[in-house]
């Protein structure tokens, strides 16, 4: 790597920063509006320091270089000339080669775009993970033990998990006396004792890969702002779980306040694209220390089918296990046990009718 220090610095609103050279990071983006919005956000922190530039990188896009420069020579229209020199988009291919417009980055800058996104993409799942079949499994049984009741064949359970079959029988049988088998072969949950949940959730934030994003500006939104623009952004994907969830089934929760936003997004191929975040609000930055309050809380599910169900005012909503595991990691182990009470209730309901 050439002389100097990588310096990660979201308090400026760009992800990096390396000598002269500013390094804002984009991971699988597809619509030509972020990545315009990405380069004049790009072009104004250049702007405000004389002798910089700026790098835009993207990685794992599926955006071709024809569209890169049919971009590029629309930003040139609008940036003014002065500052556009001072400004290139450089595309990571999945081989690792570099692709630049206007032009490629210097080779000896080569390792420091790949390190920069190496540190930006962290928070995506990364590709050869191994799923956690296990967690996953369970949860499909207990969101159907919650919502329905229904029995299902060990092929459907291992459908909507997207694991093998004799993976998703395996963790069947090691359920033991907590499974009911019908007399034509099917399965499903007799009951979930709260200890039990309380393992499963303690694996939740690996196995949801949990992200968790805090407010940079000293003016934070509210989750329902946040709720009210992300109605408009409509990214793909995308369901509202947490407390809001929560309330969703069960409006009488006991709570004043929503602490924060859970968003889960569905990412069966162990792929994030989180490119919404910085639509969603710019001062919204990735926080790894736990002690930090966290805005935002963002959850891959890594099942086949999502769970997710429609809202009327667009996006979705998350499955009530998924917004049972938000409240848990959330720290909110009194509203945790009584929306766990009431589910069980209701599965109860379900059994006897």
């Amino acid at each position: 790597m050439p002389d100097g220090q990588i310096q990660y610095q979201p308090r400026k609103g760009v992800d990096a920063r390396f000598r002269d050279t500013f390094i804002e990071v984009k991971v699988g983006i597809d619509a030509m509006r972020t990545l315009r919005g990405s380069l004049f956000r790009l072009a104004e922190i250049v702007a405000a320091e004389p002798g910089t530039s700026g790098i835009l990188l993207l990685t794992d896009s599926v955006v071709t270089e024809q569209r890169l420069l049919a971009e590029w020579e629309i930003s040139t229209r609008v940036i003014r000339e002065e500052l556009w020199k001072r400004l290139s988009i450089c595309l990571i291919t999945h081989d690792g080669e570099f692709r630049g417009v206007p032009r490629p980055p210097k080779s000896e800058m080569h390792n420091v775009l790949r390190e920069v996104a190496k540190h930006e993409s962290s928070h995506l799942i990364e590709h050869g993970v191994r799923n956690d079949f296990a967690f996953v499994v369970q949860k499909v049984l207990l969101h159907n033990l919650f919502a329905s009741a229904r029995a299902m064949t060990v092929g459907e359970i291992a459908m909507k998990a997207g694991c093998s079959f004799p993976t998703a029988a395996q963790v069947v049988r090691n359920l033991g006396s907590l499974i009911e088998r019908t007399s034509d072969r099917r399965v499903r949950l007799k009951y979930f004792p709260r200890d039990r949940f309380d393992r499963l959730a303690a694996r939740s934030e690996s196995a949801r890969a949990t992200i968790r994003f805090a407010d940079m500006s000293g003016q934070p939104r509210s989750p329902e702002s946040l709720v009210k623009k992300l109605e408009k952004l409509r990214p793909p994907n995308v369901a509202i779980g947490g407390v809001l969830g929560a309330r969703h089934y069960l409006e009488s929760l006991d709570l004043v306040g929503t602490p924060r936003l859970d968003l889960s997004v569905h990412a069966p191929h162990g792929t994030l694209n989180l490119d919404f975040v910085s639509d969603l609000d710019p001062a919204l930055r990735r926080v790894s220390d736990p002690q930090t309050p966290a805005l935002l809380a963002i959850h891959a599910v890594r099942q086949n089918d999502s769970l997710f169900t429609k809202r009327q005012k667009g996006l979705f909503w998350a499955d009530e296990v998924e917004c049972l595991l938000d409240l848990q990691e959330g720290g909110l182990q009194a509203q945790t046990g009584e929306f766990f009470d009431w589910l069980a209730r209701r599965a109860k309901g379900y059994s006897r009718g």
